[in-house]
């Protein structure tokens, strides 16, 4: 009876790059007898009309249904999620000079951004006043512009904003993930649910 039993598991999300989608593409599956769960992979699950980017929510019942057609006598066992959604992106490679000039872009509107927003921060909390008081209570007066309090602030901060992001280059300073990796997990996670949600309502998943 064992030999019969097939697990499948289901991700939230996948991307894939070929036109036809196989099971095997998708779904993790495993069981006793391999020879199945190799029919099982094998089995075409949908072809995209080719379009450089594509995303359609599928059913897990759909799976169970597609098993059950061909292998009837096969116990099939659901431990991923009950619906996913597939994206479909064409392969392209693009030309370095595009490539160089997205991090350009990048490089300047992230500096231009963190500026903004440390001056902004700065001005907020009144921090030339605070060295100003601080000064005052330790050297009786007021020191000049580009201090060795100045200078270590601005080192600290670049110094904190290299540990916070955890990125250094190519290293990592521990294996944690970072700030942006978190925040960038569960804008896809909450991203995934909205596509689901809406595609239940439309009636548009693929069951």
């Amino acid at each position: 009876m064992e030999e019969n039993v097939v697990y499948i598991k289901a991700p939230m999300s996948v991307s894939v790059s070929e036109k036809k989608l196989f099971l095997k593409d998708v779904l993790e599956i495993t069981g006793v007898d391999k020879k199945l769960v190799q029919r099982i992979e094998n089995q075409l699950l949908y072809s995209f009309s080719g379009k450089q980017r594509e995303k359609e929510v599928f059913s897990i019942m759909k799976i169970i249904r597609m098993i059950h057609e061909t292998c009837p006598e096969v116990q099939v066992v659901s431990v991923g999620e009950p619906d996913f959604v597939v994206e479909y992106k064409m392969e392209e490679a693009p030309e370095k000079w595009q490539e160089l000039l997205k991090l350009s872009l990048l490089c300047v509107i992230v500096f231009i951004g963190s500026a903004f927003t440390i001056m902004t921060f700065n001005t907020d909390v009144s921090v030339e006043d605070v060295f100003d008081h601080f000064y005052q209570m330790v050297a009786g007066g007021r020191e000049g512009m580009g201090s060795l309090l100045e200078a270590s602030y601005c080192v600290g901060i670049f110094i904190g904003i290299m540990a916070f992001y955890n990125h250094f280059s190519k290293k990592k300073l521990k294996e944690d993930p970072t700030p942006i990796h978190v925040e960038m997990r569960n804008y896809e996670e909450e991203m995934n649910k909205a596509i689901m949600e809406d595609a239940a309502r439309e009636d548009s998943v693929v069951k």
